[in-house]
């Protein structure tokens, strides 16, 4: 992708809700060639599951303990049978063929907002 997409206010953006959550279990969804749910923690907000189309890049093993951007307050989507509570914000690039997670550079609280 090499525009940008349409200009938002600023309220707009004040309403995504991103925090650091803390992934504590994972594994491929049965049936789904790209997914992979997550049972993530967010502190005082709890345990949520999120799914995310990241199989060609990740292994459900090499998730656990890692800390990575969620948004946190998107309406929840089933995806394959599973309620998916939040989106994994990641990097997709070299027209899709490359992935790279975002991670805190050092350990902060689970449910830890990004401002």
């Amino acid at each position: 992708m090499n525009s940008v997409r349409d200009t938002i206010e600023y309220d707009d953006f004040q309403k995504i809700d991103v925090r650091i959550g803390t992934v504590v279990a994972a594994e491929h969804i049965e049936g789904a060639d790209k997914l992979i749910k997550c049972t993530v923690d967010f502190g005082s907000l709890g345990e949520r599951t999120i799914v995310s189309g990241i199989v060609k890049w990740k292994k459900p093993e090499e998730l656990i303990g890692k800390q990575l951007p969620y948004v946190v307050n998107l309406a929840p989507r089933v995806l394959k049978g599973v309620e998916s509570q939040g989106m994994l914000l990641a990097l997709s690039f070299n027209d899709g063929t490359d992935f790279a997670l975002l991670c805190p550079e050092k350990l902060v609280p689970s449910g830890t907002s990004i401002v």
